[in-house]
Order: structure tokens, then C-alpha cells, then sequence
């Protein structure tokens, strides 16, 4: 297992800082635990600090006064969330919730301010994270208003493949069901564009396993948006 010191100095929010400076990160960590289902989080509760991802994996979201839950994002290793509330000094803006067992690094919101605030290249990292959650969240909005369905799920296709490095073969990190919720649709609905997409042979799913057998007519899907009927 891990210890905190590597992975604080492995998260790309500390990237770059040397050794003193990760030290002086680890000192005000905070390890907490949850079991899968367990709420780190709700909407409204005060935003006294953020989280890093040191093993499993979080689901940040949000539910409408209907009941339906919209998955904003999925959190795994390394990953930041529920930094905002730092700056702001505002409530967190959404749920977070354990997808699977997990542990966390807490960072307490006044701590970090004073361990940022003469600390340049931290700031800089700062910055750094939230210009790329920005640019995320654009591009999920654009995605959920401007794309169809099928469009939405060859984009995020292609992310993961892009994350994981791969053109053939990737691995649903999460449930089918998640997925529906984080691309806007129902479960029942992205069934029949996985079993569409793999009756014109773009892709073949098994399980959590997907293989990418047509890499360009699914990034047409992902620019266009429509399957061919």
C-alpha cells in the first residue's frame, strides 16, 4: 500500500514540487476512508477543504427535484475533486459519493490557504488543475446539449481511449448504469445505441470490455452525432 507521501508527490497537483515543499502537503493530509455507496459529501455541506483520490473511484453529481441523477464526473488515483469550495469559500455545488471502496487525502481548506499562499509553483499547479476541470466541464456541457446520444457516447469512447492509451481494446472503468447517468440518457436508451453500434461492427462489447473495430466511423460519430439508420 502506498504511503501518502508518494501519493501526494504522484498527483499531478503536486507535480514538480520538491521533496520539502511535499512534505509540507503530507503534514496537513487528512486519510479518510469510505465504503462503496458511502457519501463523502452532499450538496450544500460546507466546502472546508478538497479531496485527492489516492485508491478508487468517486462520482460527483448532482440530482434534480424529479430524482434523476446527473453524474458530472468520475474521480480516480490522483485526481482532485471538490477543490473549488477552497477558493470560494462557498458550500460544495454537488454530491460525492464512493463508487467502490476508496481512499482519500483530505486537504483542510484553511491549512492548504496558508501552505499555498507563499508557495508559487503549488498555486501554479492550482490553476493548472482547474483550467483543465473548466475546459472538461465545457466540453461535457456542449456533449449533453449539442449531441445526440450516440454522438455522446462515441465521444466518451474516445476519451477513454485516449486515457487509457489504446485504439483496439478498452475497459469500462464503470457500471453501464453510471455511464447512462454521466452521459445524459437512460440505461435502457445506451443499451440500444451499444447494440447498434455493434450491429455496424464500429464497436464489439463484452462486459466492460469494448473493442474498437471501426476507430474513424466512430470519430465521425463523435463529431456528427447520428447513426447511420
Amino acid at each position: 500500500m502506498k504511503k501518502n507521501l508518494e501519493i501526494i508527490s504522484e498527483a499531478p497537483l503536486f507535480s514538480g514540487l520538491p521533496e520539502n515543499q511535499l512534505k509540507a502537503v503530507q503534514q496537513i493530509a487528512v486519510a479518510k476512508r469510505f465504503r462503496p455507496g458511502e457519501t463523502v459529501f452532499l450538496e450544500g455541506d460546507d466546502g472546508n477543504g478538497f479531496y485527492v483520490v489516492a485508491a478508487g473511484k468517486i462520482k460527483v453529481y448532482k440530482v434534480s427535484s424529479e430524482g434523476k441523477e446527473q453524474i458530472l464526473h468520475i474521480f480516480g488515483p490522483g485526481e482532485p475533486f471538490g477543490e473549488v469550495p477552497v477558493f470560494t469559500g462557498q458550500p460544495f455545488p454537488a454530491n460525492a459519493t464512493a463508487i467502490v471502496k476508496s481512499h482519500l487525502l483530505f486537504f483542510p481548506r484553511n491549512a492548504f490557504i496558508d501552505l499555498i499562499t507563499g508557495n508559487t509553483s503549488l498555486a501554479l499547479n492550482m490553476l493548472a488543475v482547474l483550467s483543465m476541470r473548466l475546459r472538461q466541464f465545457t466540453i461535457q456541457i456542449e456533449n449533453l446539449s449539442l449531441k445526440e446520444v450516440p454522438g455522446r457516447l462515441a465521444s466518451y469512447l474516445l476519451y477513454l481511449a485516449q486515457e487509457q492509451g489504446q485504439t483496439e481494446i478498452i475497459i469500462l472503468s464503470i457500471s453501464k448504469g453510471q455511464l447512462a447517468s454521466l452521459l445524459g440518457t437512460i440505461p435502457e436508451t445506451l443499451s440500444r445505441i451499444f447494440a447498434r453500434m455493434s450491429g455496424q461492427n464500429i464497436i464489439r462489447v463484452s462486459g466492460r470490455t469494448i473493442e474498437l473495430l471501426d476507430y474513424r466511423s466512430l470519430e465521425d460519430l463523435a463529431e456528427y452525432g447520428k447513426l447511420a439508420e
